[in-house]
């Protein structure tokens, strides 16, 4: 086998395919990055068996082939041959699988394993699928993708919904503590459609999408997995199998207390009340809520601090406690001048969401007692 590219174009294909190399295996076939040049193009895979990359990458085939490389290895020798970034790069491999690396005056000899070896990403049918822009599925991971579970005690909170209904897609994330809703128009009908998509794949995807309005992304439906074809690139993840939680009983239209008031005055003082607090302490941000006002307190073994905002309240004056992060959270990726909170009483959930309900955000509040306030 022998091929050249352009060295942006070759590494840009590599850090690509890299994210779904494993950090850990005891197989290491799964440490490298396969190259396939057997047919017409240059593909690169990489795969965890639970994520697979496949990207195409632009270059010539001098002589056809396929070899799989030490992903590590093979990055950082890229990454380091040239500082010009268009320089050509030469991959070359013989029947002993013994590989020469050069560009300019650099020239490396690694050695490969065989390609028959590398596990091919799974056949997934195309027929149950949906479009939507390259934007709109990066803002949508971004705007959920904070309240799923760090670890795996429960893993249906490691993943996130993606519910089809007609020409509605629904994005849910949770974690126990907060739950993250998003909802889509999209451009066309579609099949009914409800999977859990591991939290570790829609990270990835979102580095990699461009964020372009203008290019779509078409992700396809299996028992038990997806795939997201954009650009020249194809991600393939398992899915996390089991029923996800019935969120909907956990929606309530109830509320005594809407407090309409700006956004980002009100995320900057929450930001100023924590600088009290440090990252394992669990001290309450509480909020009286009144006429026209919304007063904050924070008190730490730091110091305190008091605010007032100006707001728009109707119903119930209320005060009521939270874990300042969780609304920071919230409040950072709405994009909306001005935010709504619906509150029932200080022991039921704050609701934060605009009135078309494109985006809902859910947050328990704390217990708080005399003491504290």
């Amino acid at each position: 086998m022998k091929l050249t590219f352009q060295q942006d174009a070759i590494l840009n294909g590599i850090n690509i395919v890299l994210k779904a190399v494993p950090s850990k295996t005891t197989m290491p076939i799964l440490e490298c990055i396969f190259i396939d040049a057997t047919g017409t193009e240059i593909k690169l895979t990489a795969n965890d068996t639970e994520l697979g990359i496949e990207t195409t990458v632009e270059g010539t085939i001098l002589e056809r082939g396929k070899i799989a490389l030490d992903a590590k290895l093979l990055s950082e020798i890229v990454r380091k041959l040239s500082s010009a970034g268009d320089s050509m790069v030469t991959i070359e491999s013989d029947e002993k699988l013994t590989t020469v690396i050069s560009c300019e005056n650099s020239v490396f000899h690694i050695q490969g394993r065989d390609g028959e070896e590398f596990a091919y990403l799974p056949y997934i049918e195309k027929d149950h699928y949906i479009s939507l822009s390259q934007f709109t599925l990066k803002e949508i991971i971004r705007q959920t993708i904070f309240s799923i579970a760090p670890n795996d005690s429960n893993k249906m909170m490691t993943g996130e919904l993606f519910q089809v209904s007609g020409s509605q897609l629904k994005v849910v994330s949770l974690d126990g503590h907060r739950i993250s809703i998003r909802n889509v128009e999209l451009k066309e009908n579609y099949h009914d459609i409800k999977v859990i998509v591991p939290g570790k794949t829609l990270n990835e995807i979102s580095k990699i999408l461009s964020g372009d309005n203008d290019k779509e992304v078409l992700i396809y439906f299996s028992p038990n997995h997806i795939l997201f074809e954009f650009d020249n690139t194809i991600v393939v993840s398992r899915l996390i199998e089991g029923e996800y939680f019935r969120i909907d009983q956990m929606l309530s239209s109830d509320y005594e207390t809407k407090v309409i008031v700006n956004r980002k005055d009100l995320l900057d003082c929450i930001e100023r009340a924590t600088i009290l607090v440090r990252e394992n302490d669990k001290k309450p941000l509480i909020i009286n809520i009144s006429d026209q006002e919304i007063q904050l307190k924070m008190n730490s073994s730091f110091g305190s601090m008091n605010a007032e905002i100006i707001a728009h309240k109707t119903g119930s004056d209320i005060m009521i406690a939270f874990n300042p992060k969780f609304l920071i959270d919230a409040l950072r990726i709405i994009d909306d001048e001005e935010v709504t909170l619906y509150m029932l009483n200080p022991k039921s959930p704050c609701f934060i969401r605009d009135e078309e309900s494109r985006y809902v955000y859910l947050i328990l509040p704390v217990n708080f007692n005399a003491a504290t306030v």
